[in-house]
């Protein structure tokens, strides 16, 4: 409290481990008599001596910092030899634009002491810049950053390695391909690949190539100047403009006309673009994405997409998993469309949730999903109207039904009951314990926002036993 004596704080950030998490409550209540917002954040800490252990959890804590110099301090007074030292190399090396404090303790100095407080300088000519932590720092926070709202990254090894490409891709610059079926969530990647970016704070701007004919396309994407055709009253800026310093989204690339494929690509190679009826160049700073679920390589082949512009917007290419690929993914996604439609309607929001049956699940891991999440999405809308604590086989989409049995054998009725459904349709008991454990940890994991600590709490389970589960199901917390 010595340093408040001589600093005035607008808000606080006070790091602990989970065993250090009480004391660390108590200063809380004792700050808040001085300073308007205390936050605590409990960094997944297991040995606070361990510096990559403590390294790997300062990134996420260190994200909502602000970055403009002489805007925060750091008080190198608290914690272990280790956190101290790491304090000292993130802000000599520029990770960290902070000023370092030292607190004089009370019981080695006479009191008052003339200067209780100072700050530390180290005056080192040429301290390195250490590139290793820069590089750890930046692909810790494009792996925070990834986690856009309504993505639901799941457990499913096809997911864990897109998730680890799409945070390599996105701490580049380079122009993106992102394919995928119908419903995947194509826009949503291209959200999270802007978020976990430099360009985060730059605009993110979509558009549906498919939604305009090839004169419109071309105005929305170029901008044009007035007078450039009929109905133009007044300049334009297009969405390149719009989205210079940031991200623009070309959903359905594949359906742009071959003249709107060589204004692309002149933008893409230079940077430049000129307005319709415009006479000067304008320059813009834009990293593009592109979306198809279109084949690009075989519309190349056939003519139909300049060979050019597809090299120069494969860059890098993000290849989106279909649902029926995503194995337990299904359950996890369901559960979460079930609370996420009962959050959204107050009358749902209390008390139990529409959940299938073993049945209508056998029928629901069956089918093919050609439309993917979104179909899954409409399918739980379905449940959250028209069920009320659990989805019969007779509550799902005629054709979600077929696909238990496509030569349409319905349960066999013995008199007014209805007969137990087929063997296969009916999971083991182990298998369903299973299944439902590791439902609960990947939700733990997801509203903990990875933290394996608070996950446990959570769970109430110890965190040991939560990593040797975490080994059992193969899942790889974020």
């Amino acid at each position: 409290m010595r340093l408040l004596e001589h600093r005035e704080y607008e808000r606080a950030r006070i790091l602990c481990t989970p065993a250090g998490r009480e004391p660390a409550e108590a200063l809380v209540t004792l700050l808040r008599c001085q300073v308007a917002s205390v936050e605590l954040v409990e960094l997944d800490v297991g040995d606070p001596s361990d510096y990559e252990q403590l390294f790997r959890a300062l990134g996420p804590a260190l994200e909502p910092l602000d970055p403009a110099p002489g805007s925060c301090d750091v008080l190198l007074s608290a914690g272990t030899p280790q956190m101290q030292t790491l304090w000292v190399i993130l802000v000599e090396a520029g990770l960290l634009r902070a000023t370092m404090v030292q607190v004089i303790p009370a019981a080695f100095v006479p009191d008052p002491h003339p200067n209780p407080v100072r700050e530390v300088r180290l005056d080192i000519e040429g301290f390195p810049e250490i590139r290793a932590m820069r590089e750890e720092l930046r692909r810790l926070r494009a792996q925070t950053r990834a986690n856009v709202k309504g993505l639901v990254w799941g457990a499913s090894e096809a997911m864990s390695s897109l998730h680890r490409r799409l945070t390599r891709v996105a701490r580049t610059d380079v122009p993106v391909l992102i394919c995928g079926e119908t419903g995947t969530g194509k826009e949503l990647v291209a959200r999270a690949v802007h978020a976990a970016s430099e360009r985060a704070s730059g605009p993110f701007v979509a558009e549906n190539c498919g939604s305009f004919s090839e004169g419109v396309l071309a105005s929305e994407l170029f901008g044009h100047e007035r007078g450039a055709f009929t109905g133009a009253n007044a300049r334009r800026r297009g969405l390149f403009e719009q989205a210079d310093g940031g991200t623009l989204l070309l959903d359905e690339i594949a359906e742009t006309s071959p003249r709107t494929q060589v204004m692309l690509l002149r933008v893409l190679q230079e940077g430049r673009l000129r307005r319709l009826g415009g006479e000067s160049e304008i320059r813009v700073d834009v990293r593009v994405l592109a979306a198809t679920h279109r084949d690009l390589a075989a519309m190349v082949a056939k003519g139909e997409f300049r060979e050019d512009l597809y090299y120069r917007l494969r860059g890098a290419t993000l290849e989106l998993p279909p649902l029926r690929e995503r194995g337990r993914d299904l359950e996890l996604l369901a559960a979460h469309f079930v609370q996420e439609l009962g959050r959204a309607g107050a009358s749902q929001s209390a008390g139990p949730k529409p959940w299938p049956t073993a049945r209508a699940w056998a029928a629901l891991q069956r089918y093919p999903w050609p439309g993917n999440v979104r179909e899954l999405r409409a399918e739980v809308v379905r449940w959250t109207v028209f069920c009320d604590r659990t989805v019969e086989f007779e509550d799902l989409s005629v054709e979600i039904r077929g696909a238990l049995d496509p030569l349409g054998d319905e349960p066999r009725r013995v008199g007014t009951s209805v007969e137990v459904e087929p063997e296969d349709a009916v999971m083991s008991l182990a298998a369903r314990v299973e299944a439902i454990e590791r439902s609960a940890i990947v939700q733990a994991l997801e509203r903990s926002a990875g933290n394996l600590s608070a996950a446990a709490r959570a769970l109430q389970i110890d965190r040991n036993t939560l990593k040797r589960k975490l080994a059992k199901y193969d899942i790889m917390p974020r």
